[in-house]
């Protein structure tokens, strides 16, 4: 077990209605983390266990995806019931438990709720689609066919193929964006938004901080089913949906981010206000992503921050890049707040995707610890984790099934965290034959193994949550003088009295710039940060920061 280092009390159990702005979030997928009965799949009691392992890294909160009870067709984000757990994860009484440990520990749970959809076993969908009369006919996403018998319109799903789907009881089409058990609820029903807020309000009575919003600007849909139109193949930005997948050849101007869903968003924030909750929004958009963002976290009436797709993408953020992502989110986004993610459950880890050596993974996470934001880290990321090979014959993720071989699904992403060298599965489970397979490229990289290295990546993670935490301006600051010099990207944080020169040389070669005007004082030496700044010159080296607090 991991010991957890000494921590101020008071940061963490002093009442702050604003404790996201800034906040470092570690995701968690339960099925891969711990297993604590010996059947192959990770639990809430596993979860609890390894949590003062989570603390030890000094972030402020964890992100649990799905644990409802589900028929586990994709994994949980198919609920048949929102207000209990699912018997393959424990009970109610044992999520007190990590609700309990986690608070105990200074740790803030945000808890994934999936709305946008339910599973096709879900009570409310069984009645639904039971008549076009029943009390909650009306809770799904409902249409008839054209006079040729094909689909309302040319909505597309994530996972392939018509968004709609022949229901032979009500001779009518059902929409569904992801999965066909996966039916889409309609948030044009009062009803229906009422029963929602009943499941948020379920779970903030029993003590969670938040919710991270799965799909959040796919709630509501044109009332008027309008087809999407096409993108010329130049347009197309695969960041939702893979390249192979043609859901990326259309503009989605009318299945998702309409103008209504505004005002469910505003109707959760009231009742979130009451706990000083806070929510993450994940927005599912390819053209418009920045633009979402903006429009659903500016001011305090919506979102209080969004899931930001620019660095979860396959493009290696360059200096270049990243500048661009800054300067759009200051032109399309201003007074939004993102968060920022390099990996998760969903693409493939970002060592891999992005083919990038352990020096440039420490300074990316420098980088993020200093953007204006808040931030997101994926289980495993801390250890370097690179994506795992999962034979077809193990695959799991129907996504994959569909897809394979040209998109692999997401099951690399999502094979079991390793603990400790030399036992059986690394650590996570007793079970001869874990839900996936472990990833042998992954145990010679154990959190055990890492704790005993004074120069593991760990660590550097470690060091770099700690160097946000002891800069107000990290957290809550604003960023400006966005610069990029080659291959160096360089930019001021700001709040109060400190203000902070960050940059960094995302390249293999050594750089020389001209320093930023002032008297600066070296800060971060223990991220790699260069020495004390020379008169006129800041020369960084290969994959290397320099920070520096103004005088």
């Amino acid at each position: 077990m991991t010991e957890v280092p000494d921590m101020n009390p008071k940061r963490y159990l002093k009442k702050d209605p604003d404790w996201w702005r800034g906040a470092v979030i570690y995701q968690i997928y339960p099925r891969s983390f711990q297993d604590s009965n010996g059947d192959g799949v990770g639990d809430l009691l596993g979860i609890a266990q390894r949590l003062p392992y989570v603390a030890s890294l000094g972030v402020d909160a964890v992100w649990i995806s799905p644990f409802f009870r589900s028929p586990m067709h994709d994994f949980g984000y198919d609920v048949s019931d929102y207000c209990d757990v699912d018997p393959m994860f424990g009970s109610l009484a044992d999520f007190d438990v990590v609700i309990e440990t986690a608070h105990m520990l200074g740790l803030k749970v945000l808890m994934d709720l999936v709305i946008s959809h339910s599973s096709i076993e879900h009570p409310w969908f069984k009645e639904s689609r039971s008549s076009k009369d029943n009390p909650r006919a009306n809770w799904y996403v409902w249409a008839d066919a054209k006079p040729d018998g094909t689909p309302p319109n040319n909505w597309l799903s994530i996972f392939g193929g018509s968004s709609w789907q022949w229901d032979p009881t009500r001779c009518q089409y059902y929409l569904h964006n992801f999965l066909s058990d996966q039916p889409d609820m309609n948030f044009h029903e009062p009803a229906l938004q009422d029963a929602l807020l009943d499941v948020a309000k379920f779970w903030l009575d029993h003590g969670v901080d938040g919710f991270r919003l799965d799909t959040v600007n796919f709630y509501t849909h044109d009332k008027e089913l309008r087809d999407n139109p096409a993108l010329a193949p130049e347009e197309r930005n695969p960041i939702t949906a893979p390249a192979v997948n043609p859901y990326t050849w259309q503009n989605h101007l009318y299945d998702k981010t309409q103008p209504e869903n505004l005002d469910f968003l505003a109707r959760l924030r009231t009742l979130m206000n009451r706990y000083d909750a806070a929510a993450v929004g994940e927005i599912g958009e390819d053209q418009r992503g920045l633009e979402v963002l903006g429009d659903y976290t500016r001011g305090d009436k919506y979102l209080h921050m969004s899931y930001a797709f620019e660095l979860l993408s396959d493009h290696a953020p360059t200096a270049p890049y990243i500048k661009t992502v800054m300067d759009d989110m200051e032109e399309k986004a201003p007074g939004g707040w993102a968060c920022w993610a390099f990996s998760n459950h969903d693409v493939v880890r970002h060592i891999s995707r992005w083919n990038i050596s352990e020096q440039a993974a420490r300074l990316y996470m420098t980088l993020m610890m200093c953007l204006r934001g808040s931030a997101c880290l994926y289980q495993g990321e801390e250890l370097g984790l690179p994506e795992a090979e999962v034979a077809f014959e193990d695959l799991q993720d129907p996504y994959g099934k569909r897809f394979w071989p040209a998109f692999k699904g997401r099951d690399g992403s999502r094979t079991p965290m390793v603990w400790e060298p030399d036992t059986l599965n690394g650590g996570f489970s007793e079970s001869m034959r874990p839900w996936l397979p472990i990833s042998h490229a992954h145990l010679g990289r154990t959190v055990a193994t890492q704790e005993k290295d004074p120069l593991a990546i760990l660590h550097h993670y470690r060091r770099a949550i700690s160097f946000r935490h002891n800069h107000p301006a990290l957290m809550k600051g604003e960023i400006s003088e966005v610069k990029c010099i080659g291959t160096v990207l360089t930019f001021h944080r700001c709040l109060d009295d400190e203000e902070l020169f960050c940059g960094f040389n995302i390249g293999d070669e050594p750089v020389t710039i001209d320093a930023p005007e002032g008297r600066w004082h070296q800060v971060g030496g223990e991220l790699g940060s260069a020495g004390p700044l020379p008169d006129g010159k800041l020369h960084f080296g290969r994959w290397q920061p320099v920070l520096a607090l103004k005088m």
